[in-house]
């Protein structure tokens, strides 16, 4: 898994795909329960969404869509940092891996939150 950087700037595209990657290899090592694997769908689920939703924002054909795109990515995000929590605070997996991708998860959802903000305070 990536260590993050606080200071770390990429393309939030390459960035969102990274965190996605770390997210599905986390899964991976979760303990073989029933709870570990409903809490690993929702977050392979919601991590992936990020990224996938920013893709389709650049597709969008128009401003107001592709705000919409950014607006859902960032409740992606969101959620993304619900799961992480729980999966920490039931002791399934080790917490400072968790923190680590809650602290990127954190960022990501900053970004987007500022790119949403930006986006609403424009003409369409």
């Amino acid at each position: 898994m990536q260590n993050y950087n606080p200071k770390f700037k990429s393309d939030l595209r390459e960035r969102c795909y990274k965190f996605s990657l770390d997210i599905i290899a986390l899964a991976d090592t979760l303990p073989n329960k029933r709870s570990a694997w409903i809490i690993a769908d929702q977050l392979i689920r919601s991590a992936t969404s990020i990224s996938a939703n920013i893709i389709e924002a650049k597709a969008s054909s128009s401003r107001l869509e592709f705000k919409k795109f950014f607006e859902i990515a960032l409740k992606s995000a969101n959620e993304t940092k619900y799961w992480l929590g729980l999966l920490r605070d039931a002791k399934l997996a080790d917490e400072s891996i968790i923190n680590n991708l809650l602290n990127e998860a954190t960022e990501i959802a900053n970004m987007l939150g500022s790119s949403v903000i930006k986006l609403k305070n424009k003409n369409f």
